[in-house]
């Protein structure tokens, strides 16, 4: 260890220099940190575009594909939040050492503001003096203009609506003018606040108690009972509406039929409930009526649901190969049978889980070995969705035509390779192997 100096003089200087070079070497390893973090956020953001390039080029690999990419988004949101708090303390550390801030990266170029929303000028008056030479004989050049974008916190009031009473003179009648409209009965809400509650709660999964937490934060105490009461008079309200949504789906010749799980509160644990979906989409036929979907909700998934939803409906059901269905295509059924249209995307399902690649490498050393005939099957489906994309949105002579030309040779190829397959001697005869080959 170096001897330190005894004059005082020499002892202020070597600890000014130790502190310059502590503070130079804070500087060094924030840098360090705020280029580590760029790294990263460069790192997901690559992640993610080539995640979505591949969906875009190979289309859609799994089920879980989109899940992949909100988690990759998560990542990416994450290592960004990373990176402006390390380069705000690299910037400070930079100050303290130089006196100067160091760019630690190139920041992307940040888009204009929309131009539809609503300008607020503040202005900073010029000088009315040269600070240079004092002279007070100014001309204007211009301005320069900086954007910042705000947003106003929810603001609450109350709107008092006064109604008058007169009497006459003369027959000493009463006369007051008519009550405002409510929305709901006993309509203490407003329309905003309406609207507010409902798209909280369905549109972004806010339950009301959280709402409320809210409100009273803000100022405004309203109880879960009262705004559940809210809700449900909303609903009955837009009733009308549903109905008329209802009408314009079933009144399609054909549809897309689906379920799936949905979480419910209960009494100390989570239920699971069931979304049924029915949607009319035309475009993909050349239609014109406008697309829409129909939702349904059960606690169950019997087979009772899709009959009562679709009790007076005709037409063609393209949906997945659930038993719940097959009395809609009983011969006996009034008004008359629905047509069954299966769906590809289920019935390559199966085959692609037991050929999925990138899935058997990340379980490792114990995952199952990828089965050949799922692999060829796979290999076998894929041109007909192929097929398809190139007939979406042509008229139905002419995807029928694409179809007939296109389609059905690979389809016949398809059923015989098939049916020679299954009577192999490769073939397993277990109920699950029967049931994967009996989906078309």
């Amino acid at each position: 260890m170096d001897a330190l100096p005894d004059d005082i003089d020499a002892l202020r200087a070597a600890l000014i220099e130790a502190r310059s070079r502590a503070a130079s070497a804070a500087a060094d390893a924030a840098q360090a940190r705020a280029e580590r973090s760029s790294d990263q956020a460069l790192i997901a953001t690559l992640k993610l575009q080539i995640e979505k390039l591949q969906r875009d080029l190979y289309g859609r690999r799994s089920e879980r594909t989109s899940r992949l990419l909100d988690q990759l988004e998560f990542q990416l949101e994450e290592a960004e939040a990373s990176v402006g708090e390390d380069d705000l303390a690299a910037a400070e550390r930079a100050v303290e050492a130089t006196g100067a801030a160091r760019i630690t990266r190139r920041t992307p170029a940040r888009k204009p503001f929309p131009a539809h929303l609503p300008r607020e000028r503040v202005l900073i008056p010029a000088p009315t003096v040269c600070p240079c030479c004092g002279s007070t004989r100014l001309c204007k050049l211009g301005e320069s203009i900086t954007e910042t974008a705000e947003r106003i916190p929810a603001r609450w009031k109350i709107i008092q609506t006064v109604r008058e009473k007169v009497s006459c003179r003369d027959c000493e009648t009463i006369s007051q003018p008519p009550a405002p409209f409510h929305t709901t009965p006993r309509g203490w809400a407003g329309p905003t606040l309406l609207a507010t509650l409902l798209f909280e709660k369905f549109g972004q999964h806010q339950p009301l108690n959280r709402q409320c937490e809210r409100f009273a934060k803000e100022g405004m105490e309203i109880s879960l009972s009262t705004a559940a009461d809210q809700v449900g008079a909303a609903c009955g309200v837009l009733k009308p509406l549903l109905d008329r949504l209802a009408a314009h789906v079933l009144a399609a010749e054909r549809l897309h039929g689906d379920d799936t799980t949905v979480p419910v509160l209960a009494k100390g644990k989570t239920d699971t409930g069931r979304i049924w979906v029915y949607v009319r989409d035309d475009r993909p036929f050349a239609g014109e009526a406008a697309p829409a979907a129909l939702f349904h909700y059960s606690r169950d998934r019997g087979g009772g649901h899709p009959e009562a939803h679709l009790a007076k409906w005709t037409g063609v059901l393209q949906a997945d190969a659930y038993a719940g269905y097959n009395r809609l295509y009983e011969a006996g059924r009034r008004p008359e049978p629905v047509a069954e249209a299966l769906c590809w995307a289920h019935a390559r399902r199966k085959f692609f889980e037991l050929a999925d690649l990138a899935a058997n490498q990340r379980r490792g050393k114990g995952a199952p070995p990828i089965s050949p005939l799922a692999l060829e099957a796979v290999r076998r489906i894929d041109p007909l969705f192929d097929i398809e994309r190139a007939a979406l949105g042509r008229s139905a002579a002419d995807r029928l035509a694409l179809r007939v030309e296109f389609s059905k040779p690979l389809v016949d190829e398809l059923e015989s390779w098939m049916r020679a397959a299954r009577a192999g001697p490769g073939c397993r005869s277990t109920r699950r192997w029967r049931r994967q080959w009996t989906i078309c």
